[in-house]
């Protein structure tokens, strides 16, 4: 194994990744999503710096933060697949409503959500927020981030604060998928944060968030974005990592036949060579979904 350490300058938000999603206005809203901001950022002021490691093993680099903790991953000879199993499974909205063409990334990590679009749906605009420069230069020169200032709008700020900064926009796609170097998601796993990010999206929206089912608030987020959406949403169940799905959808109701996932996940698997039938597998041995009719 090989390894490549990179440690930023000092900044005033440095040690706390957040992303961004698009919040409204509401007053409530705003001041939740600021306190829980703001209480982040004390925590971590002592760690005002970040340490970033880049590894190799197996012909797969991975992202680190000082930690064994891995925090993206992508295989050498094949960079533009999704490597690790929870960003496969990120992807899991695209077999309920129609290709994106407006999407929202929350923490840009190795980039592997951001290539994955970006190469498969030509006619998406991608909007990326990331607090952290020294990740944004590691996934330029380790991940092969594409350059295209066209496609891809790169924000380098706080999440929660672009999201209340930013009230007039819309997606038909939101990822949150930010954690800081232990593993903790601040203002993003909040209440506040997810009834904005449904205020955010199009009538043919989605959220997909990446979770710890290990960490103590586990089920009270769940349960959070559960009530944001008024229980329009849905947890998958945990990869072997850990990680777990949970899906949540805004305007249009979601009804599809387990037959209909399966035929839109042999689509999807031929366009893009992303295989989400093992996630519909396990999706249907947990028996989440009544008649086997996933309903949002």
């Amino acid at each position: 194994m090989s390894a490549c350490y990179i440690t930023p300058a000092s900044s005033p938000q440095a040690g706390c990744k957040m992303g961004a999603g698009d919040i409204g206005n509401d007053a409530k809203s705003e001041t939740g999503i600021r306190a829980a901001t703001t209480t982040h950022h004390r925590e971590n002021r002592k760690d005002m710096t970040l340490s970033i490691d880049i590894r190799e093993a197996a012909g797969v680099r991975t992202l680190h933060f000082g930690s064994e903790w891995v925090q993206g991953a992508m295989r050498i000879a094949r960079p533009w697949n999704l490597e690790l199993e929870y960003t496969r499974e990120m992807m899991a909205g695209l077999l309920l409503r129609d290709a994106p063409r407006k999407v929202l990334l929350i923490g840009l990590g190795a980039a592997s959500l951001v290539k994955f679009l970006y190469r498969h749906y030509p006619l998406a605009h991608l909007t990326v927020v990331e607090i952290e420069p020294a990740v944004v230069a590691a996934a330029r020169q380790f991940f092969k981030l594409p350059e295209d200032r066209q496609r891809i709008h790169l924000v380098i700020g706080d999440g929660a604060e672009y999201v209340l900064n930013n009230n007039n926009k819309q997606f038909d796609l939101i990822l949150v998928d930010g954690f800081d170097d232990k593993a903790r998601a601040g203002a993003l796993e909040t209440l506040p944060f997810y009834q904005a990010c449904r205020s955010r999206l199009s009538n043919n929206g989605i959220m997909a968030v990446n979770m710890l089912t290990r960490g103590r608030n586990f089920k009270r987020v769940s349960a959070q974005i559960a009530e944001a959406f008024d229980d329009r949403a849905l947890v998958f169940p945990s990869c072997e990592s850990g990680n777990a799905l949970v899906l949540a959808a805004a305007g249009y109701p979601i009804a599809v036949s387990f037959d209909d996932l399966k035929e839109n996940a042999l689509a999807l698997k031929e366009a893009t060579g992303l295989n989400l039938l093992p996630t519909l597998a396990r999706l249907a041995q947990a028996k989440s979904c009544l008649n086997n009719v996933l309903v949002l």
